[in-house]
Protein backbone atom coordinates (compact mmCIF):
# COMPACT_ATOMS: atom_id res chain seq x y z
CA UNK A 1 0.00 0.00 0.00
CA UNK A 2 0.97 3.36 -0.44
CA UNK A 3 0.76 6.36 1.84
CA UNK A 4 1.00 10.02 -0.31
CA UNK A 5 1.89 12.67 2.60
CA UNK A 6 0.83 15.68 0.31
CA UNK A 7 -2.66 13.85 -0.25
CA UNK A 8 -4.68 16.67 -2.23
CA UNK A 9 -3.73 19.37 -0.36
CA UNK A 10 -7.10 20.05 1.13
CA UNK A 11 -7.86 20.58 5.14
CA UNK A 12 -10.32 17.81 6.21
CA UNK A 13 -13.02 20.52 6.46
CA UNK A 14 -12.26 21.79 2.25
CA UNK A 15 -12.49 17.63 1.65
CA UNK A 16 -15.32 17.28 3.07
CA UNK A 17 -17.00 20.11 1.66
CA UNK A 18 -15.99 18.96 -1.76
CA UNK A 19 -18.11 15.88 -0.55
CA UNK A 20 -20.55 17.99 -0.37
CA UNK A 21 -20.69 18.44 3.13
CA UNK A 22 -20.57 20.77 5.89
CA UNK A 23 -18.77 20.48 9.19
CA UNK A 24 -20.36 19.63 12.17
CA UNK A 25 -18.91 17.04 14.26
CA UNK A 26 -16.59 18.11 16.41
CA UNK A 27 -13.30 17.30 15.16
CA UNK A 28 -11.55 16.42 18.12
CA UNK A 29 -9.71 12.84 16.99
CA UNK A 30 -6.47 11.62 16.45
CA UNK A 31 -5.04 8.85 14.13
CA UNK A 32 -4.88 6.78 17.46
CA UNK A 33 -8.23 7.29 18.71
CA UNK A 34 -9.83 6.66 15.29
CA UNK A 35 -7.88 3.37 15.07
CA UNK A 36 -8.77 2.78 18.82
CA UNK A 37 -12.64 2.85 18.32
CA UNK A 38 -12.03 0.15 15.34
CA UNK A 39 -9.79 -2.03 17.86
CA UNK A 40 -12.52 -1.57 20.21
CA UNK A 41 -15.28 -2.62 18.65
CA UNK A 42 -13.77 -5.45 17.18
CA UNK A 43 -12.45 -6.76 20.54
CA UNK A 44 -10.86 -10.33 20.87
CA UNK A 45 -11.67 -10.50 24.67
CA UNK A 46 -15.90 -9.95 23.30
CA UNK A 47 -15.95 -10.98 20.29
CA UNK A 48 -13.77 -14.26 20.51
CA UNK A 49 -15.15 -15.74 24.14
CA UNK A 50 -18.53 -14.52 23.37
CA UNK A 51 -19.24 -17.15 20.75
CA UNK A 52 -16.14 -19.63 22.09
CA UNK A 53 -19.13 -21.87 23.38
CA UNK A 54 -20.52 -22.15 19.41
CA UNK A 55 -17.21 -22.32 18.38
CA UNK A 56 -16.87 -25.57 20.72
CA UNK A 57 -19.53 -27.30 19.50
CA UNK A 58 -19.11 -26.13 15.68
CA UNK A 59 -16.12 -27.99 14.66
CA UNK A 60 -14.04 -27.62 18.42
CA UNK A 61 -10.41 -26.37 18.78
CA UNK A 62 -9.61 -27.31 15.06
CA UNK A 63 -11.97 -25.12 13.35
CA UNK A 64 -11.25 -22.52 16.16
CA UNK A 65 -7.78 -22.33 15.70
CA UNK A 66 -7.19 -22.68 11.92
CA UNK A 67 -10.47 -20.61 11.30
CA UNK A 68 -9.32 -17.96 13.11
CA UNK A 69 -5.82 -17.63 10.98
CA UNK A 70 -7.88 -18.22 7.56
CA UNK A 71 -10.53 -15.78 8.28
CA UNK A 72 -8.73 -12.86 9.61
CA UNK A 73 -5.99 -13.43 6.24
CA UNK A 74 -9.87 -12.84 4.53
CA UNK A 75 -10.92 -10.08 7.18
CA UNK A 76 -7.40 -7.95 5.76
CA UNK A 77 -7.98 -8.13 2.38
CA UNK A 78 -11.71 -7.01 2.86
CA UNK A 79 -10.40 -4.29 4.81
CA UNK A 80 -7.21 -3.26 2.53
CA UNK A 81 -9.99 -2.89 -0.22
CA UNK A 82 -11.98 -0.64 2.16
CA UNK A 83 -9.43 1.80 3.42
CA UNK A 84 -8.39 2.86 0.00
CA UNK A 85 -12.03 3.78 -0.70
CA UNK A 86 -11.94 5.63 2.74
CA UNK A 87 -8.89 7.56 1.56
CA UNK A 88 -11.04 8.46 -1.19
CA UNK A 89 -14.21 9.63 0.65
CA UNK A 90 -13.71 10.03 4.32
CA UNK A 91 -16.90 11.31 5.32
CA UNK A 92 -19.18 9.83 7.75
CA UNK A 93 -21.70 8.70 5.49
CA UNK A 94 -19.18 6.14 4.74
CA UNK A 95 -19.83 2.82 2.49
CA UNK A 96 -23.46 3.80 0.83
CA UNK A 97 -21.52 7.47 0.04
CA UNK A 98 -18.87 5.69 -1.47
CA UNK A 99 -21.25 3.31 -3.45
CA UNK A 100 -22.87 6.54 -5.00
CA UNK A 101 -19.20 7.80 -6.00
CA UNK A 102 -17.93 4.71 -7.26
CA UNK A 103 -21.62 3.80 -9.14
CA UNK A 104 -22.79 4.44 -12.65
CA UNK A 105 -24.89 7.93 -12.51
CA UNK A 106 -27.88 6.08 -13.81
CA UNK A 107 -28.12 3.33 -10.72
CA UNK A 108 -25.90 5.73 -8.31
CA UNK A 109 -28.60 6.58 -5.80
CA UNK A 110 -30.06 3.13 -5.61
CA UNK A 111 -26.53 2.05 -5.09
CA UNK A 112 -26.02 3.77 -2.30
CA UNK A 113 -29.65 3.32 -0.66
CA UNK A 114 -29.14 -0.35 -0.52
CA UNK A 115 -25.57 -0.30 0.86
CA UNK A 116 -26.73 2.33 3.78
CA UNK A 117 -29.92 -0.07 4.83
CA UNK A 118 -27.41 -3.37 4.96
CA UNK A 119 -24.73 -0.85 6.71
CA UNK A 120 -27.51 0.16 9.19
CA UNK A 121 -28.81 -3.51 9.89
CA UNK A 122 -24.98 -5.25 10.54
CA UNK A 123 -24.25 -2.03 13.04
CA UNK A 124 -27.40 -2.63 14.78
CA UNK A 125 -26.80 -6.27 15.16
CA UNK A 126 -23.29 -5.70 15.90
CA UNK A 127 -23.98 -3.37 18.99
CA UNK A 128 -26.82 -6.50 19.84
CA UNK A 129 -24.43 -8.75 19.64
CA UNK A 130 -21.68 -7.31 21.80
CA UNK A 131 -23.75 -5.76 24.43
CA UNK A 132 -26.10 -9.33 24.75
CA UNK A 133 -22.30 -11.19 24.72
CA UNK A 134 -21.28 -8.95 28.18
CA UNK A 135 -24.94 -9.79 29.22
CA UNK A 136 -24.48 -13.28 29.13
CA UNK A 137 -21.11 -12.84 30.71
CA UNK A 138 -22.48 -10.51 33.05
CA UNK A 139 -24.76 -13.38 34.44
CA UNK A 140 -22.16 -15.80 34.62
CA UNK A 141 -19.87 -13.68 37.03
CA UNK A 142 -23.20 -13.26 38.83
CA UNK A 143 -24.15 -16.79 38.97
CA UNK A 144 -20.41 -17.36 40.90
CA UNK A 145 -20.31 -14.53 42.88
CA UNK A 146 -24.05 -13.69 44.19
CA UNK A 147 -25.48 -17.51 42.83
CA UNK A 148 -28.14 -15.40 40.57
CA UNK A 149 -29.59 -17.59 38.35
CA UNK A 150 -29.21 -17.11 34.60
CA UNK A 151 -32.50 -17.35 32.49
CA UNK A 152 -32.94 -15.91 29.25
CA UNK A 153 -35.58 -12.92 30.89
CA UNK A 154 -32.90 -12.33 33.59
CA UNK A 155 -30.37 -12.47 30.37
CA UNK A 156 -32.09 -9.38 28.47
CA UNK A 157 -32.84 -7.42 31.41
CA UNK A 158 -28.95 -7.44 32.18
CA UNK A 159 -28.84 -6.64 28.15
CA UNK A 160 -31.36 -3.62 28.24
CA UNK A 161 -29.18 -2.31 31.24
CA UNK A 162 -26.34 -2.56 29.30
CA UNK A 163 -27.34 -0.87 26.69
CA UNK A 164 -28.90 1.94 28.75
CA UNK A 165 -25.92 2.46 30.59
CA UNK A 166 -24.05 2.79 26.78
CA UNK A 167 -26.69 4.86 25.34
CA UNK A 168 -26.09 7.23 28.80
CA UNK A 169 -22.93 7.70 28.23
CA UNK A 170 -22.79 8.13 24.52
CA UNK A 171 -25.44 11.08 25.41
CA UNK A 172 -23.70 12.96 28.32
CA UNK A 173 -20.18 11.33 28.69
CA UNK A 174 -18.60 12.63 25.10
CA UNK A 175 -15.31 13.28 26.51
CA UNK A 176 -15.52 10.13 28.76
CA UNK A 177 -16.19 8.33 25.96
CA UNK A 178 -13.16 9.08 23.79
CA UNK A 179 -10.84 8.90 26.63
CA UNK A 180 -12.37 5.48 27.40
CA UNK A 181 -12.20 4.53 23.80
CA UNK A 182 -8.37 4.77 24.07
CA UNK A 183 -8.11 2.90 27.51
CA UNK A 184 -9.38 0.90 25.84
CA UNK A 185 -6.54 -0.88 23.36
CA UNK A 186 -4.20 -0.69 26.37
CA UNK A 187 -7.11 -2.91 28.42
CA UNK A 188 -7.54 -5.62 25.37
CA UNK A 189 -4.02 -5.58 24.81
CA UNK A 190 -3.02 -5.82 28.95
CA UNK A 191 -6.32 -7.83 29.31
CA UNK A 192 -4.88 -10.83 26.80
CA UNK A 193 -1.75 -10.70 27.92
CA UNK A 194 -2.38 -10.99 31.80
CA UNK A 195 -4.78 -13.65 31.10
CA UNK A 196 -2.75 -16.01 28.63
CA UNK A 197 -0.23 -15.65 30.89
CA UNK A 198 -1.83 -16.91 33.75
CA UNK A 199 -3.57 -19.70 31.49
CA UNK A 200 0.10 -21.18 30.30
CA UNK A 201 1.89 -20.46 33.73
CA UNK A 202 -0.42 -21.65 36.33
CA UNK A 203 -2.12 -24.97 35.33
CA UNK A 204 -0.68 -28.49 36.04
CA UNK A 205 -1.53 -29.53 32.91
CA UNK A 206 -2.17 -28.43 29.26
CA UNK A 207 -3.75 -30.03 26.29
CA UNK A 208 -1.48 -30.98 23.90
CA UNK A 209 -0.96 -29.03 20.76
CA UNK A 210 -2.36 -31.65 18.53
CA UNK A 211 -6.17 -31.46 20.57
CA UNK A 212 -5.61 -27.51 20.03
CA UNK A 213 -4.79 -27.71 16.39
CA UNK A 214 -6.40 -31.01 15.12
CA UNK A 215 -9.39 -31.99 17.68
CA UNK A 216 -12.41 -31.67 15.47
CA UNK A 217 -15.90 -31.77 17.68
CA UNK A 218 -19.49 -31.75 16.13
CA UNK A 219 -22.59 -31.56 18.58
CA UNK A 220 -24.29 -29.77 15.75
CA UNK A 221 -26.50 -32.44 14.34
CA UNK A 222 -25.52 -32.29 10.94
CA UNK A 223 -23.81 -35.19 9.31
CA UNK A 224 -21.30 -33.22 6.91
CA UNK A 225 -17.92 -32.42 8.56
CA UNK A 226 -17.12 -30.38 6.14
CA UNK A 227 -20.31 -28.15 6.49
CA UNK A 228 -19.70 -28.08 9.80
CA UNK A 229 -16.26 -26.22 9.21
CA UNK A 230 -18.26 -24.07 7.19
CA UNK A 231 -20.42 -22.84 9.99
CA UNK A 232 -17.53 -22.64 12.66
CA UNK A 233 -16.03 -19.98 10.66
CA UNK A 234 -18.66 -17.66 11.97
CA UNK A 235 -16.92 -17.22 15.15
CA UNK A 236 -13.93 -15.42 13.73
CA UNK A 237 -15.83 -13.68 11.50
CA UNK A 238 -18.26 -12.25 13.44
CA UNK A 239 -15.30 -11.06 15.63
CA UNK A 240 -13.49 -9.50 12.75
CA UNK A 241 -16.67 -6.81 12.77
CA UNK A 242 -17.23 -3.23 12.99
CA UNK A 243 -14.10 -1.88 11.49
CA UNK A 244 -15.88 0.37 9.33
CA UNK A 245 -15.95 3.09 12.38
CA UNK A 246 -12.90 4.13 11.64
CA UNK A 247 -14.65 5.65 8.15
CA UNK A 248 -17.40 6.47 10.09
CA UNK A 249 -15.53 8.22 12.72
CA UNK A 250 -13.61 10.40 9.65
CA UNK A 251 -15.80 13.63 10.09
CA UNK A 252 -14.54 13.66 13.36
CA UNK A 253 -10.49 12.61 12.74
CA UNK A 254 -7.56 15.10 11.81
CA UNK A 255 -5.92 13.78 8.59
CA UNK A 256 -8.97 11.91 8.10
CA UNK A 257 -8.10 10.87 4.50
CA UNK A 258 -4.68 9.09 6.15
CA UNK A 259 -5.98 8.47 9.56
CA UNK A 260 -9.50 6.75 8.43
CA UNK A 261 -7.71 4.19 6.82
CA UNK A 262 -5.02 3.59 8.46
CA UNK A 263 -7.30 3.30 11.57
CA UNK A 264 -9.40 -0.05 9.47
CA UNK A 265 -5.92 -1.76 8.47
CA UNK A 266 -4.39 -1.60 11.99
CA UNK A 267 -7.28 -2.71 13.85
CA UNK A 268 -7.67 -5.70 11.92
CA UNK A 269 -3.94 -7.00 11.89
CA UNK A 270 -3.62 -5.76 15.71
CA UNK A 271 -7.21 -8.15 16.22
CA UNK A 272 -5.88 -10.79 14.15
CA UNK A 273 -2.57 -11.35 15.92
CA UNK A 274 -4.32 -10.56 19.30
CA UNK A 275 -6.91 -12.92 19.06
CA UNK A 276 -4.73 -15.78 18.16
CA UNK A 277 -2.70 -15.59 20.84
CA UNK A 278 -5.99 -15.12 23.57
CA UNK A 279 -7.51 -18.10 21.60
CA UNK A 280 -4.10 -20.22 21.95
CA UNK A 281 -4.33 -19.74 25.74
CA UNK A 282 -7.82 -20.55 26.80
CA UNK A 283 -7.84 -23.93 23.88
CA UNK A 284 -4.29 -24.92 25.70
CA UNK A 285 -6.09 -24.22 29.25
CA UNK A 286 -8.95 -26.61 29.02
CA UNK A 287 -9.33 -29.24 31.79
CA UNK A 288 -12.37 -30.52 30.91
CA UNK A 289 -13.86 -30.21 27.55
CA UNK A 290 -17.52 -31.27 28.39
CA UNK A 291 -17.11 -29.88 31.76
CA UNK A 292 -16.73 -26.25 30.10
CA UNK A 293 -19.57 -26.98 27.47
CA UNK A 294 -21.96 -28.36 30.71
CA UNK A 295 -20.90 -24.80 33.02
CA UNK A 296 -23.86 -23.57 34.95
CA UNK A 297 -22.28 -20.22 34.43
CA UNK A 298 -23.30 -21.04 30.33
CA UNK A 299 -20.13 -19.24 29.11
CA UNK A 300 -17.35 -21.92 28.47
CA UNK A 301 -14.50 -19.44 28.82
CA UNK A 302 -15.55 -18.69 32.41
CA UNK A 303 -15.31 -22.13 33.48
CA UNK A 304 -12.09 -22.62 31.98
CA UNK A 305 -10.29 -19.80 33.75
CA UNK A 306 -11.76 -21.18 36.67
CA UNK A 307 -10.70 -25.09 36.63
CA UNK A 308 -7.44 -23.40 35.58
CA UNK A 309 -6.53 -20.45 37.57
CA UNK A 310 -8.82 -21.35 40.74
CA UNK A 311 -11.89 -19.63 41.90
CA UNK A 312 -10.13 -16.23 43.01
CA UNK A 313 -8.09 -15.75 39.75
CA UNK A 314 -11.01 -17.08 37.29
CA UNK A 315 -13.02 -14.22 38.60
CA UNK A 316 -10.71 -11.26 38.72
CA UNK A 317 -9.67 -12.27 35.29
CA UNK A 318 -13.74 -12.79 33.65
CA UNK A 319 -14.27 -9.00 34.96
CA UNK A 320 -11.29 -8.13 32.63
CA UNK A 321 -13.18 -10.07 29.89
CA UNK A 322 -16.53 -8.15 30.91
CA UNK A 323 -14.63 -4.78 30.93
CA UNK A 324 -13.65 -5.25 27.25
CA UNK A 325 -17.31 -6.57 26.29
CA UNK A 326 -18.36 -3.11 27.98
CA UNK A 327 -15.70 -0.86 26.34
CA UNK A 328 -16.45 -3.05 23.04
CA UNK A 329 -20.57 -1.93 23.25
CA UNK A 330 -19.62 1.54 24.09
CA UNK A 331 -17.67 1.83 21.11
CA UNK A 332 -20.14 0.27 19.02
CA UNK A 333 -23.14 2.53 20.02
CA UNK A 334 -20.87 5.57 19.10
CA UNK A 335 -19.92 4.33 15.64
CA UNK A 336 -23.59 2.82 15.12
CA UNK A 337 -25.08 6.51 15.65
CA UNK A 338 -22.92 8.34 13.07
CA UNK A 339 -23.76 5.81 10.43
CA UNK A 340 -27.92 6.51 11.60
CA UNK A 341 -26.79 10.31 11.72
CA UNK A 342 -25.35 10.11 8.19
CA UNK A 343 -27.60 8.05 6.63
CA UNK A 344 -30.67 10.14 8.22
CA UNK A 345 -29.36 13.39 6.92
CA UNK A 346 -29.93 12.48 3.43
CA UNK A 347 -33.47 11.67 4.18
CA UNK A 348 -32.65 7.81 4.15
CA UNK A 349 -34.28 6.65 7.38
CA UNK A 350 -38.16 7.03 8.80
CA UNK A 351 -38.59 10.17 10.98
CA UNK A 352 -34.69 11.56 9.74
CA UNK A 353 -35.45 14.60 10.93
CA UNK A 354 -34.72 12.54 14.26
CA UNK A 355 -32.05 10.63 14.19
CA UNK A 356 -29.30 13.62 12.33
CA UNK A 357 -30.20 16.21 14.84
CA UNK A 358 -27.41 17.17 16.79
CA UNK A 359 -26.84 18.10 20.73
CA UNK A 360 -25.41 21.99 20.54
CA UNK A 361 -24.20 21.55 23.90
CA UNK A 362 -21.47 18.50 22.97
CA UNK A 363 -22.26 18.35 18.86
CA UNK A 364 -22.86 14.59 18.86
CA UNK A 365 -26.12 12.67 17.65
CA UNK A 366 -28.30 12.16 20.77
CA UNK A 367 -30.92 10.87 19.12
CA UNK A 368 -29.23 8.23 16.58
CA UNK A 369 -27.43 7.29 20.18
CA UNK A 370 -30.92 6.06 21.02
CA UNK A 371 -31.85 4.57 17.65
CA UNK A 372 -29.00 2.35 17.89
CA UNK A 373 -29.62 1.12 21.10
CA UNK A 374 -33.18 0.49 20.70
CA UNK A 375 -32.79 -1.60 17.50
CA UNK A 376 -30.15 -3.23 19.42
CA UNK A 377 -32.60 -4.18 21.99
CA UNK A 378 -35.77 -5.61 19.23
CA UNK A 379 -33.09 -8.14 17.94
CA UNK A 380 -31.71 -9.12 20.93
CA UNK A 381 -35.30 -9.98 22.41
CA UNK A 382 -36.38 -13.62 20.30
CA UNK A 383 -33.62 -15.03 22.67
CA UNK A 384 -36.70 -15.53 24.86
CA UNK A 385 -38.02 -18.42 22.59
CA UNK A 386 -34.94 -19.22 20.43
CA UNK A 387 -32.12 -20.83 22.04
CA UNK A 388 -29.62 -20.27 19.04
CA UNK A 389 -31.28 -16.47 19.16
CA UNK A 390 -27.27 -15.29 19.51
CA UNK A 391 -25.82 -17.39 16.64
CA UNK A 392 -28.27 -15.57 14.68
CA UNK A 393 -27.55 -12.08 15.72
CA UNK A 394 -24.14 -12.11 15.28
CA UNK A 395 -25.13 -13.94 11.45
CA UNK A 396 -27.18 -10.54 10.92
CA UNK A 397 -24.17 -8.42 11.79
CA UNK A 398 -21.72 -10.53 9.56
CA UNK A 399 -24.02 -10.93 6.87
CA UNK A 400 -25.34 -6.53 6.79
CA UNK A 401 -21.45 -5.20 7.03
CA UNK A 402 -20.17 -7.21 4.68
CA UNK A 403 -23.02 -6.65 1.98
CA UNK A 404 -22.25 -2.89 2.38
CA UNK A 405 -18.67 -3.64 2.90
CA UNK A 406 -18.17 -5.44 -0.62
CA UNK A 407 -20.81 -2.78 -2.74
CA UNK A 408 -18.11 -0.20 -2.71
CA UNK A 409 -15.50 -2.80 -3.49
CA UNK A 410 -16.94 -3.84 -6.54
CA UNK A 411 -18.20 -0.76 -7.80
CA UNK A 412 -14.39 0.32 -7.38
CA UNK A 413 -13.46 -2.61 -9.32
CA UNK A 414 -15.85 -2.06 -12.36
CA UNK A 415 -15.00 1.52 -12.23
CA UNK A 416 -11.23 0.25 -13.17
CA UNK A 417 -8.58 3.27 -14.03
CA UNK A 418 -11.45 6.28 -13.41
CA UNK A 419 -11.08 5.83 -9.55
CA UNK A 420 -9.29 8.89 -8.14
CA UNK A 421 -7.42 7.41 -5.35
CA UNK A 422 -6.79 9.24 -2.61
CA UNK A 423 -3.35 9.55 -0.65
CA UNK A 424 -3.67 5.90 0.94
CA UNK A 425 -4.17 3.66 -1.81
CA UNK A 426 -2.83 -0.07 -2.94
CA UNK A 427 -1.23 0.89 -6.10
CA UNK A 428 -0.82 -2.46 -8.60
CA UNK A 429 -1.88 -4.99 -6.19
CA UNK A 430 -6.22 -2.77 -5.59
CA UNK A 431 -7.15 -4.78 -8.06
CA UNK A 432 -5.89 -8.34 -6.80
CA UNK A 433 -7.28 -7.65 -3.61
CA UNK A 434 -10.38 -6.20 -4.49
CA UNK A 435 -11.61 -9.36 -6.22
CA UNK A 436 -10.34 -11.58 -3.72
CA UNK A 437 -12.56 -9.62 -1.31
CA UNK A 438 -15.88 -9.83 -3.12
CA UNK A 439 -15.69 -13.14 -4.03
CA UNK A 440 -15.11 -14.20 -0.19
CA UNK A 441 -17.74 -11.78 1.30
CA UNK A 442 -20.19 -13.73 -1.60
CA UNK A 443 -19.34 -17.12 -0.03
CA UNK A 444 -19.97 -15.64 3.89
CA UNK A 445 -23.11 -14.48 2.43
CA UNK A 446 -24.86 -17.68 1.37
CA UNK A 447 -23.15 -19.58 4.21
CA UNK A 448 -24.43 -17.84 7.56
CA UNK A 449 -27.69 -17.61 6.28
CA UNK A 450 -28.25 -21.45 6.36
CA UNK A 451 -29.14 -23.30 9.51
CA UNK A 452 -26.78 -24.18 12.17
CA UNK A 453 -28.18 -27.07 13.98
CA UNK A 454 -30.22 -30.17 13.08
CA UNK A 455 -33.11 -30.75 13.71
CA UNK A 456 -34.82 -27.62 12.34
CA UNK A 457 -37.27 -26.20 14.43
CA UNK A 458 -39.25 -23.06 16.12
CA UNK A 459 -36.11 -23.22 18.63
CA UNK A 460 -32.95 -23.57 16.63
CA UNK A 461 -34.57 -21.70 13.31
CA UNK A 462 -31.68 -19.07 12.25
CA UNK A 463 -33.60 -16.40 11.89
CA UNK A 464 -30.59 -14.53 9.99
CA UNK A 465 -32.47 -14.85 6.29
CA UNK A 466 -35.67 -13.72 7.99
CA UNK A 467 -34.09 -10.39 9.46
CA UNK A 468 -32.60 -9.63 6.57
CA UNK A 469 -35.03 -10.10 4.41
CA UNK A 470 -37.83 -7.90 5.87
CA UNK A 471 -35.27 -4.88 6.58
CA UNK A 472 -34.41 -5.64 1.99
CA UNK A 473 -38.01 -5.60 1.60
CA UNK A 474 -38.72 -2.32 3.72
CA UNK A 475 -35.66 -0.48 2.01
CA UNK A 476 -37.13 -1.95 -1.24
CA UNK A 477 -40.73 -1.25 -0.84
CA UNK A 478 -39.92 2.33 0.08
CA UNK A 479 -37.43 2.77 -2.81
CA UNK A 480 -40.13 2.18 -5.35
CA UNK A 481 -42.71 3.65 -4.01
CA UNK A 482 -41.04 6.78 -3.34
CA UNK A 483 -37.50 7.10 -2.31
CA UNK A 484 -35.86 6.77 -5.79
CA UNK A 485 -37.41 9.84 -6.63
CA UNK A 486 -35.27 12.18 -4.11
CA UNK A 487 -32.79 9.82 -2.24
CA UNK A 488 -29.59 11.71 -3.25
CA UNK A 489 -30.95 13.37 -6.13
CA UNK A 490 -29.00 16.46 -7.81
CA UNK A 491 -31.33 18.77 -7.74
CA UNK A 492 -31.77 18.79 -3.96
CA UNK A 493 -30.28 22.03 -2.34
CA UNK A 494 -27.84 19.90 -0.61
CA UNK A 495 -26.90 18.34 -2.98
CA UNK A 496 -26.51 20.84 -5.44
CA UNK A 497 -23.64 22.23 -3.35
CA UNK A 498 -21.97 18.62 -3.53
CA UNK A 499 -21.88 18.56 -7.21
CA UNK A 500 -20.95 22.28 -7.40
CA UNK A 501 -18.20 21.23 -5.11
CA UNK A 502 -17.41 18.02 -7.07
CA UNK A 503 -16.92 20.26 -10.15
CA UNK A 504 -13.88 22.09 -7.95
CA UNK A 505 -10.45 21.30 -9.05
CA UNK A 506 -8.60 19.34 -7.01
CA UNK A 507 -4.71 18.34 -7.92
CA UNK A 508 -4.47 14.37 -8.50
CA UNK A 509 -2.73 12.47 -5.92
CA UNK A 510 0.77 10.88 -7.05
CA UNK A 511 1.05 7.41 -8.36
CA UNK A 512 2.62 5.10 -6.62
Amino acid sequence: MTDDATGSGLSDEERLAQLGYTQVLARRMSAFSNYAVSFTIISVLSGCLTLYLFGMNTGGPAVIMWGWVAVGLMTLFVGLSMAEICSAYPTSAGLYFWAHRLAPPRSAAAWAWFTGWFNVLGQVAVTAGIDFGAASFLGAYLNLQFDFTVTPGRTILLFAAILLLHGLLNTFGVRIVALLNSVSVWWHVLGVGVIVGALAFVPDRHQSASFVFGEFVNNTGWGSGIYVVLLGLLMAQYTFTGYDASAHMTEETHDASTAGPKGIVRSIWTSWIAGFVLLLGFTFAIQSYQGALDSPTGAPPAQILLDALGVTAGKLLLLVVIGAQLFCGMASVTANSRMIYAFSRDGALPWSHIWHTVSPRTRTPVAAVWLAAGGALVLGLPYLINVTAYAAVTSIAVIGLYIAYVVPTLLRLRKGEEFERGPWHLGRWSRTIGVVSVVWVAVITVLFMLPQVSPVTWETFNYAPVAVLVVLGFAGLWWVLSAREWFLDPSHERTIARESARAATVPEPADP
